[in-house]
């Protein structure tokens, strides 16, 4: 899908900080063009458009939705608008690629792959770090035995704060709390690594409204392997991670999901290092999710293979069972999706 010329048209719904940071990668991508963003006021929108040279500029998302032009929506609102925003794309046939958290919660996340399936269209979570090229490298390394049998992998997320009440981070109805917002990372990469656990322990430190501000989890797997998963609003942590195996182990130094480099220990053997690529650019470039969902559009495909939708839907079931060990749950999660037009 795309252009006469091969080019894809994005649209991006949200104009928040993670949307200008998509944005400002989409640029540098020869075969991209945005050609469309919308927010909730024009104002916010037409501020956005002028800032990155988008043509069109909507006051209102189900105009995005509806502009035939564009190929693929960005979803970039909090992840307790996903189900809304992202819904209202597919509905009106856009192919969407969805920030992560993909939705609130597991039924969530299920209606927007149902529907992406009804209506044959794409839908891709944002999980950048399954593209980044190096995360790739570390889960060929560890696929091809490299370190053996994985034993255990440790993972955290923590930031400094404090985030007072009135922070979206904070806010129960934005879907606040630690575990969405960071624990996603941690608890994605020991999916990337092992698949959905088994069986899974937690306990956090919730606010008084009532989202977790440090949530711990233990996740297992029937084979004996383990996963100690950390997130924190708190209290700001290394961000690294590790994944021990029966013939050594790797190192990612600090901020793991998006790594400039990390080290493979083998039994024996001395240190060997692997480093990001220059030409890929920056570590925390959003490029590399880009261009894969333009290579699936291309390609015809509804799904990426390094961000599959079963995954994605796993991930959700996790998050699912850390919080209902933890006792955090939102507003209206019971409730039909309201498809309102905004």
């Amino acid at each position: 899908m795309g252009t006469a010329d091969g080019r894809v048209r994005w649209g991006i719904l949200a104009t928040g900080g993670i949307a200008a940071a998509f944005a400002a990668d989409l640029v540098d991508l020869p075969d991209a063009e945005i050609v469309a963003v919308a927010s909730r006021t024009e104002e916010t929108a037409g501020a956005f458009a002028e800032r990155f040279g988008i043509p069109r500029a909507y006051g209102r998302w189900d105009a995005l939705a509806e502009d035939a032009d564009v190929d693929v929506v960005y979803v970039a609102t909090p992840h307790s608008a996903h189900r809304v925003a992202a819904g209202m794309c597919l509905e009106a046939g856009r192919n969407v690629l969805c920030e992560k958290a993909f939705t609130l919660n597991t039924r969530e996340a299920e209606e927007l792959v149902s529907l992406a399936q009804e209506r044959g269209a794409f839908l891709m979570e944002a999980m950048w770090m399954y593209c980044n090229p190096l995360v790739r490298r570390l889960k060929a390394l560890v696929d091809d035995g490299a370190i053996g049998e994985v034993r255990s992998i440790q993972a955290d997320f923590g930031l400094a704060g404090p985030f007072p009440p009135s922070h979206r981070l904070r806010d129960p109805a934005l879907g606040g709390g630690a575990l969405l917002d960071l624990g996603v990372y941690p608890v994605s990469f020991a999916h990337l690594l092992l698949g959905e656990p088994a069986d899974i322990a937690a306990r956090a430190v919730l606010s008084e409204e009532g989202v977790d501000l440090q949530t711990g989890a233990l996740l297992s797997w029937e084979s004996g392997a383990l996963a100690s998963v950390h997130c924190s609003l708190h209290g700001g942590t290394p961000v690294t991670a590790a994944v021990t195996g029966s013939l050594g182990r790797i190192e990612v130094p600090q901020g793991f999901f998006y790594p400039d480099r990390f080290v493979l220990h083998r039994d024996g053997q001395d240190p060997e290092e692997f480093r990001a690529d220059p030409a890929d650019g920056p570590r925390n470039s959003l490029k590399h999710e880009a261009a894969e969902v333009m290579r699936a559009l291309r390609a015809g495909e509804t799904e990426s293979p390094l961000v599959p939708l079963e995954g994605s839907l796993a991930v959700m079931r996790t998050l699912d069972a850390i919080r209902e060990r933890i006792g955090v749950r939102y507003p209206g999660e019971d409730a039909a999706p309201r498809l309102a037009s905004v």
